[in-house]
C-alpha cells in the first residue's frame, strides 16, 4: 500500500515539491511551533502533539514508498505515524508526518529568527490552497514566534518563491497584527 505523509509548512506550498498527487487534509492533534535549535541561524518549523489543537495541510503519496528525497530535505525531523490523525478523503493508508521533538536537538539558548523567505512559502501555499482565512488560522495555530528575518530580497530559504504583491501584503498583515518584530 502506498504511503502518505502530512505536510503543515513549506510543503503546503505544491511549487517547492515534486508530489502532484497532494489533497487538503487536517491533523487533529497537532499544533506548529518555531522551534530554536542550537547551532541554527533560524528557527525551524515543526509540528508538535496538542490533543486540544487541529491545523490544516496536504497529504501527498510516496510513490514506491521511496522516502529518500523527502527524508533528506525533512533530515532535522523525526518521521512518525500520524494515520490515527490525519483526516483525509483517500480511505485507510499509511500516513506519516515530520516533527523534531523537543528532546533532538539542543535548544538555542536565545530565540532564532524565523526567515521572511520561508514564511512567504507558507503563507502562499495556505492562501492558494484554503485561502485567507486560513493564513490567520496558520498564524494562529503556530507558537513560538520571535522576530522574523527579512530576506525577502536575498531570499536564504532554499525553495523560496516570487509572491504577488497582495501575498506579501497577508504576510506583513498578520506580522503587524501581533507585533512580530521584523529585523
Amino acid at each position: 500500500m502506498t504511503p502518505y505523509f502530512f505536510g503543515y509548512g513549506s510543503l503546503v506550498n505544491r511549487a517547492t515539491h515534486a508530489y502532484p498527487d497532494a489533497r487538503l487534509a487536517r491533523a487533529r492533534g497537532w499544533r506548529r511551533v518555531w522551534r530554536h535549535i542550537e547551532g541554527r541561524d533560524h528557527a525551524v518549523l515543526t509540528a508538535v502533539p496538542d490533543e486540544a489543537s487541529e491545523i490544516e495541510g496536504l497529504v501527498a503519496a510516496v510513490p514506491g514508498a521511496d522516502w529518500r528525497a523527502l527524508d533528506a530535505r525533512e533530515a532535522a525531523y523525526d518521521r512518525v505515524d500520524a494515520a490515527a490523525h490525519v483526516v483525509h478523503d483517500i480511505g485507510e493508508v499509511p500516513m506519516a508526518i515530520y516533527w523534531i521533538p523537543e528532546a533532538k536537538h539542543i535548544l538555542a539558548s536565545e530565540p532564532r529568527p524565523v526567515l521572511l523567505s520561508y514564511l512567504d512559502v507558507c503563507v502562499q501555499g495556505y492562501l492558494r490552497e484554503f485561502g485567507a482565512e486560513a493564513v490567520e488560522r496558520f498564524f494562529d495555530t503556530t507558537d513560538g514566534w520571535g522576530s522574523v528575518r527579512d530576506d525577502r530580497a536575498a531570499p536564504v530559504y532554499p525553495r523560496a518563491q516570487q509572491l504577488e504583491s497582495v501575498e506579501m501584503e497577508l504576510v506583513d498583515q498578520a506580522l503587524a497584527r501581533r507585533g512580530i518584530l521584523r529585523v
